[in-house]
C-alpha cells in the first residue's frame, strides 16, 4: 500500500539504538524521517555485469572516505579494513587488521568472514569473526579524519592491531601514537596518516616486504573493553596529519562525532525537501541525492592544499580547492544540479579547474581531475561545457577569460584521441582541415603514437563529443565578446555533420578518404565497447549524442516524423542475438530498452528528445517506464556504473520534474515529476516549490503546468525563471495530453547571423 510521507527537518519522531561509544554504554537518540534515514547506501551494490556503486561512509564532498573493503557485494570475506580511500572507485589507503590470539605481522591484511554489518552516510559498524568471537567494530567519519571502535568480546585483555601499506612505512611517535606514509599510484602523491589510541602501546613490531610495510600493535586491558583509534590524514604533512585530527575529533566517544555527521548530512540533503509517493520513492529521491556528494572532494587543509597537478603544495586564498571529478559523467547533471541547490561550493570547484589549469605545465583545462593530477580518461575535455553553463545561469564570480583559454588550449593543443595527454598529432590535424576524426577499417593496425593500444579511436565519440565541446567554447567566446574566435568554434562544432550517413540516419565513421567505413554493424561494430569508433556504447546510443543542436538532428534525419521513428527503432530494435553475445562485446551497454542503455551517461538526455520533435507525452512516459523499471530502493537498484554521482543526478533531476538540456544553455527540458511535492532551496531566502497534483506511477501524463503562477504551454522552461525562487505546478492525470508542449520545442544551438 503506498503512503504518502513528508519529508522535513521540522517534523521528528525518535527511537532508541544502541551505537559505539569508546568509553560508554551509552545510546544515542537517532531521530526518524529526517532526510538522511531515507538514504541506502547499499542501493545499486549489485548490478548486471559491473559494480555501480559502494555502500559509502563520508561526510559531503569530504577527503576521509570509507568502505567495505571487497571486490563485490556478496563477497563472505573482508580482506582487512580500509582507513581511507583515494577515490569513490574503492583505492584503498592504508589496510588495518585487528586480532585477538596473536599479533599479525604481515604485509598482507588478515581474510574475515563477517556480520552484522550496517551501513550510514556517517557511520559503519560490523562484526568480524574470528573462529567463535567477534570483534565489534565501529567507524565514524569527519573530514579528514576518522574513529575506529574495536569493542573485545567478554573475558579477553588483549587485542592487537595490525596496519599496511602498499607503499610506505611506519614509525611510533610516543606510547600511545604512531604515524605513516603510503605513496599513490603516480610514485609521488604521498597521504600521510596519524592516528592515536586510548590505550598505550604495550608492543611494537614492524616489518617491510619490498614496497610494502606492516606494524603490529599489541594493546594490555584496553579501557572499558574498548580499544580506540582516532587518526587523521593529510596530503601535506605527518604535522598537518595531526593537526587535522586535532581540529576535528577531541576525544574517544564515537557519539558526538556520530551525531555532528549526521546533522551535516541533514543539512546537505535538506536542501530539497520532498513529498514522496511512498517511502521506496523517498529512498530512492534521497540515496540518489546522497550519491551526488561523492564528488568533488575538498582537499584544503588550514588554508593550504597538495596539487596532484604539479606535485606542490599550494595556499587556498580562502577558497577551498576541490578535486577527483570525472568530468565526463558529471558535467550532464551533477554540476548542474549543484549549481542549483549549492552555488558557493560549485564556484569553489570550477575556481578549482582553473587553479589546476595553472599548475598544468600546458595551461589545459583539466578532463578527469585525481588526487594524483589530471588522467585524461575517457573522451573530449567536457570541462569546457561546465565553465560554460555555469556562466550562462549567472554563476559568474571566476575568471572566464583564464577559463576561455585554458579550455581552448586543452581542446587544440591536446590530442583528441581518448585516454591520451599527449600534444596534438596528425589525427588532431585532420580534424581541424577536415571535420570530423578519421576512422581506420575494422583490422587494419593502429600507428598514430597518440591513440591509446586498448581505449582506440573512438572516432564517431570523440567528434560528436569535440563538437559539443567547440559549442561551448563558442558559446564562452560570445560572452566575452570574442566574436570571430565564436563563429570558428561554432564553425567547428557543425563537425558531426561530416559523419551522418542520411542512407541510414546514423552516426558513421569514416576513414580519411572520406568513405564510411563498410560494412558495418550499428550493434557490434568496433571491437570491444566499440571503442574503434565509438566509447561503451555502441552505433545506436551515439545516434543521439547531440544535445545542443536537436533541431539540426531533426533536419538531418527529414524531419520531427523520421526522428519520432528512429527513436522508436532505437527503443524497439532487439539486442540482436543470444544476450551473451552482446554484452561479451558492450559489457557497458546494459539497462536495455532495445538498443537503448539507461546505464551510461551517453544515454541521459535522450528520453527527454521526444520534447523537441513534439510529442512531450512520450518523454514522461519513457522516463517514468526507466525508473520504475530501472532504478530501485533494492540492491540492484543502478543499473550501470553510477560513477560518483554521474548517474544520480539524472534521477534526482527526473524525479523532480526536469532536466538541464543541454548544458551550456540556461534552460531545463520538462519530463514528468515524480514527487508530489518538492522545495529545492537554491540560495539564501530562495526556495522553488514544486507542485505536482495526483501524480502517481498511473498519473504519469501532464495535463497541465503553471510556472510562478502563469500557464506555461510549452516543456522547457529557462534559468531565469526559477533563479529567484518560483513555483512550478503540474496536474497529472493518466492519460496523454495529446496538445500540451507541442508547438515550441526547448531551444538548440542556432549559428549566429
Amino acid at each position: 500500500m503506498k503512503t504518502s510521507c513528508f519529508i522535513s527537518l521540522l517534523l521528528l519522531s525518535v527511537f532508541s539504538l544502541s551505537v559505539f561509544s569508546c568509553n560508554t554504554g551509552d545510546s544515542v537518540e537517532e531521530v526518524q524521517h529526517d532526510p538522511v534515514d531515507y538514504v541506502n547506501p547499499y542501493m545499486g551494490n549489485i548490478s548486471h555485469l559491473l559494480i555501480p556503486t559502494y555502500p559509502m561512509v563520508h561526510l559531503p564532498n569530504s577527503m576521509m572516505r570509507m568502505t567495505p573493503n571487497r571486490s563485490d557485494y556478496t563477497d563472505l570475506t573482508f580482506e582487512g579494513l580500509p582507513l581511507m580511500l583515494t577515490s569513490h572507485r574503492g583505492a584503498v589507503a592504508y589496510s588495518l587488521s585487528p586480532t585477538l590470539d596473536e599479533p599479525h605481522l604481515s604485509v598482507r591484511p588478515v581474510l574475515y568472514t563477517y556480520d552484522r554489518e550496517e551501513c550510514k552516510p556517517y557511520s559503519y559498524q560490523v562484526a568480524l569473526e574470528l573462529g567463535q568471537e567477534n570483534i565489534e567494530v565501529g567507524f565514524v567519519p569527519s573530514h579528514q579524519s576518522a574513529l575506529y571502535t574495536f569493542s573485545l568480546p567478554k573475558e579477553r585483555e588483549d587485542i592487537y592491531l595490525s596496519l599496511m601499506s602498499h607503499s610506505g612505512r611506519f614509525e611510533q611517535t610516543c606510547e600511545h601514537a604512531i604515524q605513516g606514509t603510503q605513496v599513490l599510484q603516480d610514485s609521488i602523491t604521498t597521504l600521510y596518516i596519524y592516528a592515536e589510541f586510548n590505550t598505550n602501546i604495550a608492543n611494537y613490531q614492524g616489518i617491510e616486504e619490498g614496497r610494502r610495510s606492516a606494524v603490529a600493535l599489541t594493546f594490555h586491558r584496553p579501557v572499558g573493553n574498548k580499544l580506540c583509534m582516532r587518526y587523521g590524514v593529510s596530503y601535506i604533512s605527518h604535522e598537518q596529519a595531526r593537526k587535522n585530527l586535532q581540529r576535528e575529533i577531541v576525544s574517544f566517544e564515537s557519539r558526538p562525532l556520530e551525531k555532528r555527521g549526521r546533522a551535516i548530512w541533514n543539512e546537505a540533503l535538506g536542501k530539497i525537501k520532498i513529498t514522496a509517493e511512498s517511502e521506496n520513492e523517498a529512498r530512492l529521491f534521497y540515496t540518489s541525492l546522497y550519491r551526488t556528494y561523492e564528488r568533488m572532494i575538498n582537499i584544503s587543509e588550514d588554508g593550504y592544499y597538495y596539487s596532484g597537478v604539479d606535485k606542490q603544495v599550494h595556499p587556498d586564498h580562502g577558497s577551498p580547492y576541490y578535486t577527483d571529478d570525472w568530468i565526463w559523467d558529471t558535467y550532464r547533471a551533477t554540476h548542474p544540479l549543484r549549481l542549483l541547490i549549492d552555488p558557493v561550493k560549485e564556484l569553489q570547484m570550477i575556481r578549482s579547474f582553473l587553479r589546476m589549469s595553472d599548475e598544468d605545465s600546458n595551461g589545459w583545462l583539466a578532463t578527469f581531475p585525481e588526487i594524483t593530477g589530471d588522467s585524461r580518461r575517457m573522451n573530449s575535455n567536457h570541462g569546457v561545457a561546465v565553465l560554460a553553463d555555469a556562466y550562462a545561469k549567472g554563476l559568474n564570480d571566476f575568471d572566464l577569460g583564464k577559463g576561455y583559454e585554458a579550455a581552448r588550449k586543452a581542446i587544440q593543443e591536446k590530442t583528441l584521441a581518448p585516454w591520451s595527454d599527449k600534444p596534438a598529432g596528425e589525427l588532431d590535424a585532420f580534424y581541424r582541415q577536415h571535420g570530423y576524426f578519421p576512422a581506420l577499417p575494422e583490422g587494419v593496425k593502429e600507428s598514430a603514437p597518440e591513440v591509446h593500444s586498448w581505449e582506440n579511436r573512438q572516432a564517431i565519440a570523440v567528434t560528436l563529443g569535440t563538437a559539443y565541446d567547440y559549442w561551448c567554447l563558442g558559446r564562452i567566446a560570445e560572452m566575452l565578446g570574442k566574436t570571430e574566435e565564436a563563429e570558428e568554434h561554432y564553425r567547428l562544432s557543425l563537425g558531426y555533420r561530416n559523419v551522418f550517413n542520411p542512407a541510414t540516419n546514423f552516426f558513421h565513421p569514416k576513414d580519411q578518404n572520406g568513405d564510411f567505413i563498410m560494412p558495418f554493424d550499428y550493434t557490434f561494430s568496433g571491437g570491444q565497447g566499440a571503442r574503434a569508433y565509438y566509447g561503451e556504447n555502441n552505433g545506436w546510443v551515439y545516434r543521439w549524442d547531440l544535445p545542443f543542436n536537436v533541431a539540426d538532428l531533426i533536419d538531418l534525419m527529414g524531419g520531427k516524423d523520421r526522428m519520432i521513428a528512429a527513436l522508436d527503432s532505437t527503443l524497439q530494435t532487439p539486442m540482436t542475438g543470444w544476450k551473451f553475445n552482446f554484452f561479451h562485446r558492450l559489457p557497458d551497454h546494459t539497462a536495455n530498452i532495445g538498443q537503448f542503455s539507461m546505464s551510461n551517461e551517453p544515454s541521459l538526455h535522450v528520453p527527454y528528445l521526444y520534447n523537441y520533435a513534439g510529442q512531450p507525452w512520450r518523454t514522461q512516459k519513457l522516463i517514468r517506464t526507466i525508473i520504475h523499471e530501472w532504478f530501485r530502493n533494492d540492491l540492484m537498484g543502478m543499473p550501470g556504473d553510477e560513477d560518483g554521482g554521474g548517474m544520480s543526478a539524472f534521477i534526482v533531476f527526473s524525479m523532480l520534474g526536469f532536466y538541464p538540456m543541454p548544458v551550456g544553455l540556461p534552460v531545463y527540458a520538462i519530463g514528468t515529476p515524480m514527487v508530489k511535492y518538492a522545495e529545492v532551496s537554491l540560495s539564501i531566502g530562495k526556495k522553488l516549490v514544486i507542485h505536482a497534483r495526483s501524480a502517481s506511477l498511473k498519473n504519469k501524463y501532464i495535463k497541465s503546468v503553471r510556472l510562478n503562477g502563469r500557464p506555461l504551454l510549452q516543456p522547457w522552461f529557462t534559468h531565469e525563471d526559477i533563479a529567484d525562487g518560483g513555483t512550478l505546478e503540474f496536474t497529472m492525470g493518466p492519460e496523454p495530453n495529446y496538445t500540451w508542449g507541442t508547438e515550441t520545442p526547448p531551444p538548440s544551438f542556432k549559428m549566429p547571423k
